[in-house]
């Protein structure tokens, strides 16, 4: 189940052009990705606090339409892919008011030791929690999928 996140566009999150510079962008990733942890009951505090964080390895985004300042945007995060390892989100930027499309946006992100740096294989504290919110995304694929071919749906 996505995770939506609102957040409205700052006078300093735009550049000389006057639309939000497109950096801001892989800021609100995080802030999407941070909030959907938080929904499965976990934090980067107490991640880091049992020695664990949570670096990226590779993001993307695909810039559709700008945003502005004073605009409310929605922050779609999903997940994509887990393993003890690794996790991947997928994102949608959209503006609140229009519902317009801004960016879609990827990340990959390991589990590594606070003081070495290695990858790690992420404790069963937090595995389990990442593993329903997988499940939970699943079944919220499998009803969008069956309302999309529901002959009755208006």
């Amino acid at each position: 189940m996505p995770v939506i996140t609102e957040h409205k566009v700052n006078f300093y999150d735009t550049d000389a052009m006057a639309v939000v510079h497109h950096a801001n962008y892989i800021r609100w990733f995080e802030t999407g990705r941070v909030e959907y942890l938080r929904k499965y009951g976990i934090t980067l505090g107490d991640m880091m606090e049992d020695g664990y964080v949570f670096p990226i390895t590779e993001v993307r985004a695909k810039y559709v339409s700008p945003g502005r300042f004073d605009d409310v945007i929605c922050i779609e995060t999903r997940p994509r892919a887990l393993t003890k390892a690794k996790m991947a989100f997928t994102y949608r930027v959209f503006n609140k008011k229009t519902g317009e499309l801004m960016v879609k946006g990827f990340t990959q992100n390991v589990f590594t030791h606070k003081e070495s740096g290695k990858i790690t294989r992420l404790p069963e504290k937090y595995y389990t929690k990442l593993q329903q919110a997988m499940a939970d995304e699943s079944v919220w694929q499998e009803l969008q999928a069956k309302e999309e071919n529901n002959p009755h749906r208006k």
